[in-house]
């Protein structure tokens, strides 16, 4: 039996397939899972929707996975093929108790892994992952008899239910691109559906992967995507990850746009129709937010939470906020729009209804928002512990500059959030992060400017010199 520890992360659990763990320890993992959903529901044959992705051995490893939850007790019901956005739909159209979906997203073949949740609409959390580590390692499994039954058709129900809301009038020509992972099954069908003209890219599944990985932050995916709108004269170019839960948009002249810009765009196109509205986005996202006219005149609030798919979908859920932008691509949808969790292709629906209630190009509603400065998001080394004591160290530190009025490029600091890490505002707008990061031995550092550049490269210069004051961070893996 052979289950290597480290991969139980923060909001998922991934393995090198038979390297890290093999079919004993999933059948293990299973056991876990049951006796963690038996244990937070109280119920001794609870209910678990379980699908997996299109990789040559996840139908096995969802069959070992499932072998262990029915030895708990847990009913199985199996959707089969399916994105992890089609499974956390399962949970409410079905009402079961749990869900598990055997996928490792866009990492490279021969990874595995498991996204699993309890709470509807929610997935596991740091605290959900290390209770179910400890069960799992400790072998602290309960014994009951469960079944399995499989649902066949349930494929068709979420399809169908994603068209059914979301028709639009305005004819608009999409490069639908899946990296030949589970999405090409369902995005280009779903996107017809809703009246979109389809120019297909990769959608044919293929599991070695031929050309990239489905991953809409690869520059190579990016590329190819940008390529085939100018080649169609497209209108729009969505790139969807292995497991369907993120989107990547690309505009009609071939511009890839970051995420958090995407979402302020939505936000805004979404805000008339629904005043009073919250929308959480991640504290990597620009600041946008904040000062937008549209969002204030609509009486919209943003709040800036921390980085992580499940911390913002978390966070959607407590606030009944309208919709949460992760700026990795990660982007939430709560009633009336969706149920709180990520959906890639519900993201792109919701840029086409931008398209179609603005009537303008997407390259046009980029340029309506204010210009900024970004940098990309920069990682220095920093060891893995000691990485959160220099966060605690830089809160400590820029605390004690607001204070003394200490100015960077002739601004002082107006505002401090501490929810991860630290950002600090200066009177312009302009911002810069510090955090750590939550999946390696390193630091976080992203600075934007409404302002200018130069201003950009100084509250850098500035950060870096605190950073190296510590005498504990080394490289970075990019730099401005």
């Amino acid at each position: 039996m052979k289950i290597n520890q480290n991969g139980f992360r923060e909001y998922d659990a991934r393995w090198l397939f038979e390297k890290d763990i093999d079919l004993e320890g999933i059948t293990n993992l299973g056991r876990g899972l049951g006796t963690q959903i038996i244990n937070h529901t109280r119920k001794a044959n609870p209910r678990v929707i379980v699908g997996q992705d299109y990789r040559s051995y996840s139908e096995k490893i969802k069959k070992a996975l499932t072998e262990g939850l029915i030895s708990t007790g847990c009913n199985v019901e199996d959707v089969g093929l399916a994105l992890s956005p089609m499974v956390y739909f399962a949970q409410f159209n079905l009402n079961s108790d749990a869900i598990a979906m055997v996928t490792a997203s866009h990492n490279e073949n021969g990874w595995t892994g498991v996204k699993m949740g309890i709470k509807k609409g929610l997935t596991h959390a740091p605290e959900e992952m290390s209770e179910l580590k400890e069960i799992t390692l400790n072998k602290k499994f309960r014994t009951g008899e469960g079944n399995l039954k499989n649902l066949d058709n349930f494929k068709k129900i979420y399809i169908d239910d994603l068209i059914s809301k979301n028709k639009v009038n305005k004819k608009i020509k999409a490069v639908v691109a899946c990296g030949n992972g589970t999405a090409g099954v369902f995005a280009p069908e779903i996107l017809r559906g809703i009246g979109c003209e389809v120019i297909e890219l990769d959608c044919e599944l293929d599991w070695t992967f031929p050309k990239y990985n489905p991953n809409p932050e690869d520059l190579e995916m990016l590329h190819a995507i940008a390529k085939a709108v100018k080649d169609n004269n497209a209108d729009i170019g969505f790139g969807f990850d292995g497991d369907g839960d993120r989107c990547g948009v690309i505009d009609e002249k071939g511009n890839e746009i970051f995420s958090d810009k995407i979402g302020l765009l939505i936000a805004r196109n979404l805000a008339p129709k629904h005043k009073n509205s919250k929308f959480v986005v991640d504290v990597k996202s620009t600041g946008l937010y904040l000062k937008d006219k549209v969002l204030a005149d609509n009486q919209c609030k943003a709040i800036y939470w921390k980085t992580g798919h499940s911390h913002i979908k978390r966070k959607v859920n407590i606030e009944k906020a309208l919709a949460g932008f992760e700026k990795s691509g990660h982007f939430f949808f709560n009633q009336p729009l969706g149920y709180g969790y990520d959906d890639g292709i519900n993201s792109a629906i919701q840029v086409c209804h931008l398209l179609n209630d603005q009537n303008k190009k997407m390259s046009e509603l980029m340029k309506a928002l204010p210009n900024t400065f970004q940098t990309p998001t920069m990682a220095p080394f920093c060891k893995d512990e000691e990485k959160y004591k220099v966060v605690d160290e830089m809160v400590k530190e820029v605390q004690k500059l607001k204070k003394g009025n200490t100015k960077i490029d002739g601004q002082v600091i107006s505002e401090i959030l501490t929810i991860n890490g630290v950002r600090f505002s200066l009177e312009d707008g302009s911002w810069g992060l510090i955090r750590a990061s939550s999946n390696k031995p390193s630091l976080v550092v992203v600075i934007e400017s409404p302002t200018s550049d130069e201003r950009k490269k100084k509250i850098f210069e500035f950060i870096d010199n605190l950073l190296q004051k510590t005498g504990k961070v080394g490289e970075y893996d990019q730099k401005i």
